[in-house]
């Protein structure tokens, strides 16, 4: 290489080096701005709900599919065949006991019932009329006895007549709500006819479900469990009234029954509710807001209120448990103690070490309607 082609090089790479270190002092002289006007600026401030953890007596629980059962319920049908000369059969109507549902033609029975009226009228003066004779020794024993069965067969005959009209009356046999049905007048019913379902309207209702054998061997009559109609519903408290004797042998399950009391509040005999069954005692734990509860990589964590050195609340994040969901609480199991204050509605928008400001109850809710609003847009 030549001196002037060496020279050449020499100049550009200082070059290089005097741009480069003009470059870096820039740089360094807008990040010292940066960071001064950060510096001058308040740091930011997210509002938040807060809400307090409480203590609830919770117990460990396994979950069952259960059915709703009317405590009194029948299929209608009739004893004898005829043709069906009356119909009182709405469905959903409510029906008390001993109201007709259904009457078949007697009409045949009836005129046989007055024909065996009169004989029976004829047989009694009969009886009599020779039980002043045998008094008066004009009639014998025997005849006596004779006139007294011969009344006393009619006697029968009338009231096996009665028995037949009675059983082609179809009567509601309890109080109850009259399900679907496909009968009308003139039409012929052979014997064992489906006419309707009869469903009992009652004070309360059973739900029936199914627990594995360990669990429904530490069940008792009398102890409780909670049936959740929906997801969103409150739980409604169910007495165990009874446990099935034996378990079934492909499932190894056993039948529970148990005795709810608010009917208002329930799907109709035949739908499906879940139901909650304890298998521990019950124990004291921590409970918050759902809203509260926040999903991370590492796992479930709440943002507990704390108040730093200089007096201002700051979010702290923290790793809790789950133990369950209870409608639009979370029981937690570790990590938060009763007293604590965790952020509720906002906690979406905190990070560690955040500084929040806590909103006033009707803050909150017009932020979570606002929010809300965005959404549906």
């Amino acid at each position: 290489m030549t001196r002037r082609a060496r020279t050449g090089s020499i100049a550009l790479l200082s070059a290089v080096i005097v741009t480069g270190s003009a470059l870096a002092a820039w740089k360094h002289s807008a990040v010292e701005e940066a960071a001064q006007t950060a510096a001058s600026q308040p740091e930011p401030i997210e509002t938040v709900a807060i809400a307090v953890a409480e203590q609830r007596e919770h117990y460990r629980a396994t979950t069952s599919i259960g059915t709703i059962v009317a405590t009194r319920s029948i299929t209608v049908r009739n004893e004898l065949p005829g043709t069906v000369r009356r119909v009182n059969l709405e469905p959903g109507r409510i029906v008390e006991p001993g109201e007709v549902l259904v009457a078949l033609d007697v009409s045949v029975e009836e005129a046989e019932l007055k024909a065996l009226e009169a004989r029976a009228q004829l047989a009694q003066t009969q009886y009599e009329r020779t039980m002043r004779m045998n008094r008066e020794r004009a009639a014998a024993d025997m005849e006596v006895d004779n006139a007294r069965a011969e009344r006393d067969v009619v006697l029968a005959q009338i009231a096996r007549t009665k028995a037949l009209i009675e059983r082609k009356t179809i009567r509601a046999p309890f109080r109850g709500r009259i399900g679907l049905s496909d009968v009308h007048p003139g039409q012929y019913l052979n014997e064992g006819s489906l006419l309707t379902t009869l469903q009992g309207v009652d004070d309360s209702t059973y739900v029936d479900f199914t627990v594995s054998q360990q669990v429904a061997g530490a069940l008792r009559a009398g102890d409780t469990v909670q049936v959740l109609v929906s997801q969103e519903a409150t739980p409604i408290a169910a007495k165990i009234v009874a446990i099935d004797a034996r378990v079934d042998p492909s499932t190894r399950n056993a039948t529970v029954r148990a005795e709810l009391t608010q009917v208002d509040q329930l799907p109709a005999p035949g739908a499906s509710v879940r139901v909650r069954v304890p298998t521990e005692s019950p124990r004291l734990a921590v409970a918050i807001p759902a809203s509260a509860l926040r999903k991370g990589p590492f796992g479930d964590f709440v943002f507990v209120v704390e108040t730093d050195e200089q007096g201002a609340s700051r979010a702290r994040q923290r790793q809790v448990s789950v133990e369950a969901t209870l409608a639009d609480e979370v029981i937690i199991g570790a990590g938060l103690a009763a007293g604590e204050r965790v952020a509720a509605a906002g906690s979406f928008k905190l990070r560690d070490a955040a500084l929040v400001a806590i909103a006033a109850p009707q803050e909150a809710v017009a932020q979570v309607g606002n929010r809300e609003g965005g959404n549906r847009e």
